[in-house]
């Protein structure tokens, strides 16, 4: 009383197999075996020494030190140009 016998189980396997149906099922469950793979490799790399971690190296770029001649500031206009109406 209260737990799952074995032909508990069957019939939920079977139920969930014409739900989901075997490809559709068997897609998902290969994606969450890549999903825990790359779970375990993510803690295995943090267990590493920083030296011997896998970084990807950033390509290096060269910095632009050039002047840059200055963009003269709009000055507000004068009260003189402004015209009365």
């Amino acid at each position: 009383m209260g737990g799952f016998s074995l032909w508990h189980i069957l019939i939920l396997a079977i139920l969930v197999l014409l739900l989901f149906g075997g490809n559709r099922f068997s897609t998902m469950m290969g994606d969450v075996a890549k999903g825990l793979k790359s779970f375990k490799q993510g803690l295995s790399d943090e267990d590493k020494p920083a030296d011997q971690r896998q970084i990807p190296p950033q390509p290096q770029q060269p910095i632009d030190i050039t002047p840059r001649p200055a963009e003269p500031t709009a000055s507000p206009p004068s009260p003189d140009d402004q015209t009365r109406t």
